[in-house]
Formats: C-alpha cells, structure tokens, sequence
C-alpha cells in the first residue's frame, strides 16, 4: 500500500524493456515465422471485442486486490512495462487471477515452486537485438521476441482462501494527497475552468474543467474521474518537444494523432493502477471501443509503441519527483 509520496518511490520497481527504437524493427525469417506484434494486438482486440477494455478497472472503489495491480516479477521485484502491462491485465481477465505476481516456469522452479499439470504460460515479449553489416558497418537492429509467464495462482501450493489477507484500504483522500504531489512535482501549469480537458502544446498548458464538474459513474466516482483526466491531459504534457519530443498528429483521425491519445490512455492507467485509483469512461462505452477496434486493426504495431511511450512517460514523470 503506498502511505507517502517518499515511500511509494522509495518502493518503486521499475523493468525496463529491451531495445532502441520501437520504430526500428524487423521480423526473423524462421521455417514458421511468427508475427509476434499481430498476435499481441490479436490479444487486445479480443478482449475489446467483448466489450471489454483491459486497461480500464471495470468496477468503482477500494484497492483492486492483485487483480488490476501493476504485475510484477516474482525474482526480481520488477514491475513489467509497456505492453507486457496490458498483455497480463488481459491474462487476468481472461483466467481470473486475482494475483499480480508473474515468473517463467524456471524462476518458480527456483523458488521450489511448480506448476499444476494442464496450466499454461501468458506471453509476454521483449526485444532482443541481432547484428547486421551494411557497407563494411556493423549495425545492430532490434526485433520482436516473446516467453511466457505463469501467475502465482497457477502453483501447486496456491491457497486462494490464504493468498489474498485483507488489507486496510488507505483512504481515497489519502491516496489523491500523493497524486496531487505527484503532479505538483512536475511543475506543469494548470489551469481550471474550462468547459473540456486538453493539453494546449503553444502554450505549455493544460487545461481542465473545475472538480465540481466531473460526475460519478459506475467505475469511478467524480472525484477520481477528474485526477484520472488530469494524468491523461499530463501524459501529454509529458510528448512536448522540450521534454521526450513525440511526434504529434496534425488533426484529428490520423495515426500519430491516435497513437498519441492511446499513450495517453495507456500512461493514465498506469498511473492510476499505481496510485489505486480509478480510470474514468470517456464518453460512450460502445463508440469509445469502436474507435480503438478500428485504430488497432488498421495498425498491429500501435498498441505496442503506445504501451512502450506510455511507460516512458510515466518513468520521466516519476523522474521529475525524485
């Protein structure tokens, strides 16, 4: 549970992903070559087409026990980043494992763990990096790998009346006195009163409507609707060109302009499962899936550059309150 600002980045673990530049990649010629980024956005798409939206806490209130924490390595401690997040939020969904500790088949073997008969792995994938020469140079160029994990609810000795000891729910006040830290830290310049939340990059600014404005919904109450806006509207801070420098779609509907609003999505929820608060609808659930359905299928290697942005993001914000 994080009970201050200092204790929760004293705390922090933090994995980073393998590889340069996502936008640098190739796929390896084998007999039966996978194509690794479709199957991951096959992953998503699944899930959206129920009608379900793996990044978003489908229920309002209290801690989320294990089933939307932030997974992490069971060895090492490591939250994972960028998609491999989302990919185990989808393993939770689909499985219903109310657990956020993950490690391969070795590392629970190593901890003298095994594995039920009949359980299977949940992909994850990293890059790795291969070495080719052009023109008397060695270039190294980084591609696509995957491995699969295994949740702790999947061992031999899981308990699930004794896994899960209830803890003392910190206090929503409490929680949103770090998050206002946490963004008071950063230094971005805020402003309340407008009738929507954007971020105004000619001005450096973000704006937002007042607290009052913001209404209760079935997954967040009002109050976390608005810090859950105010993290997307600041991980869009975070793209400015004096800061990590993403590129920015000119209007609305083309593809960086929405790969730039997922990272937005994807660090705000990072965000939010970090500080246990909330993620709030935006606008119609139906139309709201429609649109990342169409943006994904169009795309197979967005979901997986917005996932790695977004955590960037989120690691240079937490950066900035150290």
């Amino acid at each position: 549970m994080v009970w201050s600002l200092a204790l929760w980045f004293a705390f922090s673990r933090n994995h980073y992903p393998t590889g340069k530049d996502l936008k640098m990649t190739i796929s390896v010629k084998t007999e039966n070559r996978r194509d690794i980024h479709q199957e991951v956005t096959n992953t998503i798409l699944t899930q959206l087409e129920k009608g379900t939206i793996p990044w978003h806490q489908p229920w309002q209130g209290g801690a989320s026990k294990g089933f939307f924490d932030l997974p992490y390595n069971a060895v090492s401690s490591n939250y994972y980043q960028g998609i491999n997040i989302i990919l185990l939020w989808c393993a939770n969904i689909n499985k219903n494992f109310n657990n956020a500790e993950w490690a391969t088949f070795k590392q629970w073997s190593e901890k003298n763990e095994t594995i039920r008969k009949g359980e299977k792995g949940s992909m994850i994938v990293y890059y790795d990096v291969i070495e080719k020469e052009e023109d008397n140079e060695i270039k190294k160029i980084p591609f696509l790998k995957s491995y699969h994990v295994f949740n702790r609810c999947q061992l031999n000795r899981y308990e699930p009346q004794e896994e899960q000891p209830k803890e003392e729910v910190i206090p929503l006040v409490q929680r949103l006195e770090i998050v206002d830290s946490f963004v008071e830290n950063t230094q971005a310049v805020i402003e309340h009163g407008k009738d929507g939340a954007f971020y105004r990059p000619s001005e450096d600014k973000i704006y937002m409507p007042s607290v009052e404005a913001f209404q209760e919904t079935a997954t967040s109450t009002a109050t976390e609707g608005y810090y859950s806006t105010l993290l997307h509207e600041l991980v869009h801070w975070s793209g400015a060109e004096k800061r990590l420098n993403r590129t920015k779609g000119k209007k609305f509907g083309d593809n960086a302009y929405a790969v730039e609003e997922l990272i937005a999505e994807l660090g705000a929820a990072f965000l939010c499962a970090e500080f246990d608060i909330a993620t709030t609808q935006k606008g119609d659930h139906a139309n709201y899936i429609a649109g990342w359905l169409k943006v994904l299928k169009d795309n197979k290697n967005c979901i997986i550059t917005a996932a790695s942005e977004a955590s960037k993001a989120v690691n240079y914000m937490k950066q900035l309150n150290l």
